[in-house]
């Protein structure tokens, strides 16, 4: 039986139909367990992609049930109707049918995490008011049961109305079973009329939805009761009149705040069936928030929070060497076999030096990208990242950002790329531009190789007390790329993206164990975006700079004068001064001379800055390029390329590699904006291609100006 206020009401077998035919929503709080359900009940059947004409991911899967199979959405995780970020925002959207292209979902399977009910309950009671066939997933349940919380499904189950409550556990297995068979029979659960939180609410809407005619359901004008100035009050004053709307919100909230009233209502009854369906042990209820507690003090979380950062760097740059150089010989392995088979012509070198290079100079930093989504991710299922986000709060306030800008920022120090995409998380739009512009400062991946070419090169290699001075130089090209993003976010939220300070709300997790096959599945996701979104990029680009370096083609007439000229020198000096003559006089050679006089106040000649040219859109390819320049091949190593750098000399017997010069190159890569994956990125999040122009403009001109300064000052006192 319903309790009062609650009236079952099974469905029509028209509505029968349209969910057999339609979808079934998975919506919930972030951090429920919700993803890791769907992963666990789709497996790998399901497909990703992006809501119409918006950037939030859009994953649909398929669950095999013990007779049919069921068509599951996952939708971003929600603290209620009411959100403001954009995976919220597409969340409520499907929810109300008003996404575009989007069919709304014809029954909810709701994730209530059993550690955290207070969220959840209140957000299930808004959901019931759109009366659709709802189930109820209780994850955590087992955490719950072990930290001594016991919660009784059928007390809860009693109060919702009927709906169904049943406890799983997506890490382990258990009740997964019982769910999809209960969600073979989705459609014959009882639909409450009314949600027992505020009864008064939802009739005194469906009275206004009856007024339109039918034209509005009664979920529409609850929205529009609740949320004044929004496009649902709009349509509910043209259809009847805003002196309607005014009367009921005059009697339904008095003074107070409409969205605070619902809230004190809602959570009242929440209080209630707390009351009635949870238990908690005392003693271990204590234990738990003691230790919980003491992890979320400023010291120990922030200790805590540097521990984890040294061991994800030393992760990222020492575990995935061995992977970075086998992939790399595998690729320069394949190369050489190539250019073996075709010999020394055109073919030969396209396809060594252009494709195979390129899906090389792609492959390589797979490793590094993956190691650290691996960590996120299961720091993501630890719960874990969320107090990370929450301690670092502070200190982004001090930028006008809040905590939830932490995440991007550390992500872009393996790929600026994914780090832009997980901005999608802030719900402020000005919070989300400022954390876009601010993120490719971070040092990512690509910069290292030019970082360790430079500092091998130039910066001695002595010690000073327990540190050695390359290793300090690398630190502080670290620390000006996070001074550069940090200036940046203050820069913009203090001019073009003014606006109010970030409001951060967020419910704390409880630690738990990650599920290894929800983690495997997010990893391959990521590999896939990864390989689809930048790969592609940077093999064009690989293959855009060959095609550049070897057009128009050195005459053979002249190549073989630079040959016997050189006769007196090994084969491989003599192809590689060949190489040179034919980069110097290509279509990159000519465009560097052509700049030259634009970066000779930064000390460049023409061969550094057709370098730096190339590199614009993929900055990896740089040091592969300044060996063919220089004469030492594309796989030319550390040392040889570094003698070859010292040795470079202007026509009047100058040194072009001066410590000044070499510094002011650093920064100058530190804050430049050579990526064309993190261009089209920033283009594909902000839909403009206004932001990613100002990007490249405004980090060109700070980096320029940069080496410029560090150049010129370095010049005069040494």
């Amino acid at each position: 039986m319903a309790e009062a206020g609650h009236v079952g009401v099974p469905i029509s077998r028209v509505g029968v139909r349209r969910l057999a035919r339609s979808s079934v929503a998975v919506i919930g709080n972030p951090n429920s367990g919700k993803s890791t359900l769907f992963n666990r009940l789709t497996g790998l059947r399901q497909t990703t992609g992006n809501y119409p004409g918006v950037t939030v991911e859009k994953h649909v899967g398929t669950v095999q049930l013990p007779q049919s199979a069921l068509r599951l959405v996952d939708l971003p995780g929600i603290y209620c109707l009411g959100g403001h970020s954009a995976d919220e925002k597409i969340a409520v959207d499907v929810l109300l049918g008003r996404a575009d292209e989007t069919e709304a979902p014809a029954g909810l399977l709701v994730v209530v995490d059993a550690t955290h009910l207070y969220q959840g309950l209140y957000l299930l009671e808004q959901l019931l008011e759109l009366q659709l066939p709802t189930m109820v997933a209780l994850t955590m349940h087992d955490l719950a049961t072990a930290s001594g919380i016991t919660v009784d499904p059928e007390v809860l189950s009693r109060r919702l109305g009927g709906v169904p409550v049943l406890p799983v556990s997506s890490i382990t297995g258990h009740g997964l079973t019982e769910l999809k068979t209960a969600l073979e029979h989705l459609e014959e659960v009882p639909v409450p009329a009314t949600p027992a939180s505020w009864p008064e609410l939802s009739q005194r809407a469906q009275q206004l939805a009856d007024e339109t005619g039918g034209q509005l359901p009664r979920i529409d004008v609850l929205q529009g009761l609740l949320h004044p100035g929004s496009a649902a009050e709009c349509d509910l004053e043209h259809l009847i009149s805003a002196e309607r709307v005014v009367a009921a919100r005059s009697e339904l909230f008095g003074d107070a705040p409409p969205q605070a009233e619902e809230a004190r209502h809602r959570y009242a009854w929440v209080k209630q069936v707390l009351g009635e369906a949870q238990h908690n042990a005392a003693l271990f209820a204590r234990m738990g928030a003691r230790l919980t507690g003491w992890i979320n003090r400023p010291w120990p979380a922030t200790l805590m929070f540097f521990a984890v950062l040294v061991l994800v760097f030393q992760a990222v740059f020492s575990w995935a060497s061995p992977l970075m150089e086998a992939i790399d010989a595998g690729a320069t392995a394949l190369g050489g076999l190539v250019s073996e088979t075709l010999g020394n012509t055109l073919l030969g070198s396209f396809l060594a030096d252009g494709v195979i290079a390129g899906v090389g100079s792609v492959l390589v930093f797979l490793p590094q990208i993956l190691i650290l989504f691996l960590f996120i991710i299961v720091l993501e299922d630890t719960g874990y990242l969320a107090r990370a986000a929450f301690l670092m709060d502070r200190v982004m306030r001090a930028v006008g950002l809040s905590g939830q800008s932490v995440i991007p920022m550390l992500s872009s120090f393996a790929c600026a790329v994914p780090a832009i995409m997980a901005t999608r998380v802030i719900p402020d739009r000005r919070d989300r531009f400022a954390t876009i512009l601010a993120a490719p400062f971070m040092t990512c991946s690509a910069r290292l190789p030019i970082y360790a070419l430079l500092i091998a090169a130039f910066v001695p290699n002595q010690s000073m007390g327990w540190f050695n001075l390359q290793g300090l130089v690398l630190f502080g090209l670290y620390l000006l790329g996070i001074l550069g993003g940090l200036l940046t976010a203050k820069l913009m939220k203090s001019s073009a993206l003014k606006g109010p300070k970030p409001q951060f709300m967020l419910a704390l997790p409880e630690f738990r164990r990650p599920n290894l096959q929800t983690v495997g599945i997010k990893l391959l996701a990521r590999a896939k975006v990864f390989l689809k979104r930048a790969g592609t990029v940077i093999f064009m680009v690989a293959v855009l700079v060959w095609v550049l370096a070897n057009f128009p083609r050195l005459g053979e007439a002249d190549a073989e004068l630079l040959r016997t000229a050189n006769a007196g020198q090994s084969h491989l000096e003599i192809e590689n001064t060949v190489n040179a003559a034919q980069l110097s006089q290509s279509l990159l050679g000519r465009a560097g001379r052509a700049v030259e006089p634009v970066f000779r106040p930064l000390g460049w000649d023409w061969r550094v800055s057709a370098a730096v040219i190339a590199g614009f859109p993929a900055r990896e390819v740089v040091v592969a390029v300044m060996g063919t320049i220089y004469a030492v091949g594309t796989e030319a190593d550390e040392t040889s390329l570094a003698q070859k750098l010292r040795s470079a000399r202007w026509p009047d017997g100058r040194e072009i590699f001066t410590l000044p010069m070499v510094l002011g190159m650093l920064v100058f890569y530190a804050w430049c904006l050579q990526c064309a994956a993190t261009v089209a990125t920033i283009r594909r999040e902000t839909n403009s291609w206004r932001w990613p122009v100002f990007a490249w403009t405004y980090m060109t001109v700070v980096a320029y100006l940069g080496a410029f300064v560090i150049y010129q000052l370095g010049s005069r006192l040494f």
